[in-house]
């Protein structure tokens, strides 16, 4: 297990808190839903979507969940990176092949935590993740696990992660504080809209840190909606 999962690592760490934060805020917006099909992108690479999943899927585990993480990057993969896991045959095999995923799942060393990373990366990934055989695959996950968290490539590269967002229950943003482009999360954002996705909130990731001093921020999409609409009612 590499050192990027913090939640394990440093328990009481501010960060480690932060994650477990993020879980109380994702279970509170999203009670009403019937499956926890949850999909987590960024606007651009390198904003820390696929070791902010990790994470979070640990501490959903340590509050009594059965999760299933799905490597849905295609192109650049590293569910099994992070959690040392041979990746030979994945999702991409179960779509292609047509197999039932069970085949393909990988348990990691935290109990209650499965994995089914992407495979080989194939030469049509778009095609795959908006095929009838991923439909299914993931209706039929969610028979099996309480949560599960979905990592795809940044929503401004291709088109994949707005392909996977018509098939899930709620969408999270990862955004890198001080480098992400407002122009592109704008951007991410409209494409997003287009397809009818429903955006549970964002992450600020990559924040500094003072050794007496740390800020966490998560932003509820829907809050903040409701928020503004409060404030034009009371305005008029």
């Amino acid at each position: 297990m590499v050192d990027s999962l913090i939640i394990l690592e440093q328990l009481k760490s501010p960060i480690a808190e932060a994650y477990r934060t993020l879980r109380t805020n994702i279970q509170f917006a999203s009670v009403d839903l019937k499956n926890k099909k949850i999909m987590i992108t960024s606007s651009g690479p390198g904003e820390g979507k696929s070791f902010t999943i990790a994470n979070l899927a640990v501490s959903m585990v340590n509050a009594g969940e059965s999760v299933l993480i799905i490597d849905a990057d295609l192109r650049k993969p590293t569910q099994h990176k992070i959690f040392e896991l041979n990746n030979e045959e994945g999702l991409s095999s179960a779509l292609v092949q047509g197999q039932e995923y069970k085949k393909y799942l990988k348990e990691t060393s935290v109990v209650g935590l499965s994995v089914l990373t992407s495979g080989p990366i194939p030469p049509n990934p778009a095609e795959l993740l908006g095929s009838k055989r991923m439909k299914c695959l993931l209706e039929e996950v969610s028979k099996h696990f309480n949560i599960i968290l979905i990592d795809t490539p940044p929503i401004i590269a291709v088109t994949d992660a707005a392909i996977i967002a018509q098939e899930v229950d709620g969408v999270i943003f990862i955004l890198a504080y001080g480098e992400v482009n407002k122009d592109l999360v704008k951007s991410a954002k409209e494409q997003l809209d287009k397809v009818g996705a429903k955006i549970l909130g964002a992450v600020i990731n990559k924040i500094d840190m003072k050794a007496n001093e740390y800020h966490y921020y998560y932003r509820s999409y829907d809050a903040d909606h409701k928020k503004k609409k409060k404030h034009r009612q009371y305005d008029s």
